[in-house]
């Protein structure tokens, strides 16, 4: 009883890990949601919020949903293609990878991130004794040219 049981087991096994591969591997594939999810982030130039992902991928293929968005954006995080971009207080944006270091423009009226070519923090902060910096994080906040008032015709 103990072998045919471990045999039966055994299969389950196997087809658990057969399905389980195959799951990832259909995730790996180009897919036309993907693609047009792709294209979002290609046209849109700047680091996109999921929901803003959802919004320029759906002018591609419109019957794209937001669950899909989410798994391809984290498919496309894990093959290097996208980075997160980490807001505090906003949810995660994502980028393009491969960038030069650079920092980012929040517009506080709406809700928009953008790229800062180069590194603004050219000084050298003073750091406690004993400390080590490893990084640093830089965002500007300020008002767009699409929606600043003083400059009514120019587009983000």
């Amino acid at each position: 009883m103990c072998a045919r049981f471990a045999c039966i087991s055994e299969k389950l096994f196997s087809l658990f890990n057969y399905n389980f591969n195959l799951t990832k591997q259909m995730d790996k594939r180009n897919t036309k949601q993907k693609t047009a999810i792709r294209e979002a982030f290609s046209e849109a130039g700047r680091p996109l919020s999921a929901e803003e992902v959802l919004e320029g991928a759906q002018h591609h293929h419109p019957a794209l949903g937001i669950a899909t968005v989410y798994r391809n954006i984290q498919n496309l995080v894990e093959d290097g293609w996208l980075t997160p971009v980490e807001l505090p207080g906003q949810s995660t944006r994502y980028e393009l990878a491969g960038k030069e270091h650079h920092h980012h423009f929040h517009c506080n009226t709406c809700g928009k991130l953008f790229e800062l070519e180069g590194c603004i923090a050219q000084s050298k902060p003073r750091v406690p004794r004993g400390f080590r910096t490893t990084g640093h994080e830089f965002f500007l906040y300020g008002i767009c040219a699409a929606c600043n008032p003083a400059r009514p015709h120019a587009r983000a």
